[in-house]
């Protein structure tokens, strides 16, 4: 009798880590190892996986631990791009924007209307200057191949209209505002464990906690931070993925970071918002502060974009003085400015942005979102600069670059095609039989999440007050997302962990969905 065949081929788990970490040690030689399990890190894994090539991908954290989990949650049209005349960066922004909305995750990105308020800090010719752009970006949109049923045309509101949307703007002087469309990621954490379980899928080796010690074109040191224990990865070609953090494993990357901080408040404080919003920055004529319901109960304000200088720390500190423009700038169009006690957390992720080696004295803001793939002088491939929206092209030029450079075998790239884990038809996610919450962040896997529940009705519950996220979701993240400890559960997961004191409250369902997960605790390989 053949085995029964596993229905989560996708699955990330501590069992299928130890087993494929022993493996690769044993002597083996993979055609690629990957280092860094971003959202490009992984991408490259998939994209190499899907071309037939064994593939190794590791990460001294976990999933999304560094950049990709502490963006805008946005996937970008290049509207931005546009207006700085950057129009590669753009078209390429708008494409892949458009590949994740209709081919590979429908069930993850969705649209997201934006109104910016035609408030008296917005003068006349500046409106008419964004009309002009939003209908630049929908030519974008066209270009693309993006239909209008995904992402609907740009027009103006009264003003009527635009306090609908958004009730706590001040309401003197508002003449109006201007609606367009982009898309929203259920999460970008979310994005990245959903690339990584399809790159299992297709047999790549998934290994978070394995830290690359030292890199060369054939050969990596490795180190189990679980175990402390070293060993060796023998590989034909190897890609540096690890972000700002590149220049750590290879010389001669030139990077100029750039802080990006968001803040995180409770939706009750914005009065019903239903739409994001843009809000000018004083004195600035193409840089916006974002506004961002999430569907949790919580909504993002931001982003800063400040240099940084010195050493990279592994998770980004917030300034207050970032905390103090965001609210100032937010509360330029509301009816009433934000007191510092409605922010119930932060975040700042750092942009690995590209320079030329001269750009210290260039503003951050002015650098571009171009990525680039470099080779070291000892082969490594490194892929850096661009953006969350754009990590699947990354991903397919760097192990294009792989691929020719060090004479490996395989097929074209898959990956504008291939749908990630839980992806399907809006017809077919629409009919499952699931919590419409469940769908946009699971998809198609979302019935299996919540019939976690049935031996276990408490697992339905939310594990937080005011906080939709389950005890099945905590259960599910051990068993099949490769969730190894509290952290990864609350913080990438699910992003309970954002708000500390959501995370204290949810501390202790963390360590029972790891019990109820393992092995020993009743859960599944």
């Amino acid at each position: 009798m053949s085995p029964t065949p596993d229905p989560f081929p996708s699955s990330l788990n501590a069992s299928r880590r130890a087993r494929e970490l022993a493996e690769l040690t044993d002597g083996a030689t993979v055609d690629v190892l990957v280092v860094g399990l971003g959202a490009t890190g992984a991408g490259a894994a998939l994209d190499a996986a899907a071309r037939g090539l064994s593939v190794a991908a590791i990460d001294a954290h976990d999933l999304a631990f560094g950049t990709s989990r502490w963006s805008s949650k946005l996937i970008h049209g290049g509207l931005r791009y546009l207006a700085t005349g950057q129009l590669d960066v753009a078209h390429e922004s708008a494409v892949e924007r458009g590949i994740l909305m209709e081919r590979t995750a429908p069930h993850l990105v969705r649209p997201l209307p934006f109104v910016l308020p035609l408030t008296p800090l917005v003068g006349r010719t500046q409106a008419a200057i964004t009309r002009v752009g939003l209908r630049a970006g929908d030519v974008l949109r066209a270009s693309a191949r993006t239909s209008r049923a995904t992402l609907p045309a740009p027009r103006s509101l009264s003003a009527r209209e635009t306090r609908h949307l958004a009730p706590g703007l001040r309401s003197t002087g508002l003449r109006g505002g201007l609606l367009s469309w982009d898309g929203q990621l259920s999460d970008d954490a979310r994005l990245v464990t959903a690339i990584s379980r399809t790159a299992a899928a297709h047999g790549a080796r998934i290994l978070t906690r394995v830290r690359a010690l030292e890199v060369g074109d054939s050969v990596a040191r490795i180190r189990d931070e679980l175990t402390g224990e070293e060993g060796f990865v023998r590989a034909r070609a190897v890609i540096n993925a690890t972000g700002v953090w590149a220049g750590g494993l290879v010389e001669d990357i030139h990077l100029r970071p750039s802080r990006g901080t968001h803040l995180v408040l409770r939706a009750e404080a914005l009065g019903g918002l239903s739409s994001g919003l843009h809000i000018p920055v004083p004195g600035e004529s193409n840089r916006f502060v974002l506004v961002l319901p999430q569907g949790d109960g919580r909504v993002y304000v931001g982003l800063t974009d400040e240099p940084v200088d010195g050493d990279i720390p592994d998770v980004p500190e917030v300034p207050e003085s970032d905390i103090g423009f965001l609210l100032d700038v937010l509360g330029s169009a509301l009816s009433a400015p934000l007191p510092r006690s409605a922010v119930v957390g932060a975040f700042a992720g750092l942009r690995p942005l590209l320079t030329a080696g001269s750009g210290a004295q260039e503003r951050t803001s002015d650098i571009s979102r171009r990525h680039a793939v470099l080779s070291s002088r000892d082969g490594v491939v490194t892929v850096v600069g661009g953006k969350l929206t754009t990590y699947r092209r990354m991903a397919q030029d760097a192990v294009d670059h792989a691929v020719k450079t060090r004479g490996l075998v395989a097929g074209p790239c898959r990956t504008a095609t291939l749908p990630l884990v839980g992806a399907a038809a809006p017809d077919a996610l629409a009919a499952l039989d699931a919590p419409r919450r469940l769908v946009e962040r699971y998809g198609t896997e979302a019935p299996a999440v919540h019939a976690l529940g049935t031996a276990d009705p408490a697992l339905r519950e939310p594990v937080v007050a005011g906080h939709p996220v389950t005890g099945a979701e905590l259960v599910w993240a051990v068993q099949h997302e490769g969730a190894l400890d509290e952290s990864d559960v609350l913080d990438r997961r699910t992003r309970i962990g954002l708000v500390p004191q959501d995370r204290e409250s949810a501390m202790a369902a963390a360590r029972s969905a790891l019990f109820a997960g393992s092995p020993g605790g009743g859960g599944s390989d």
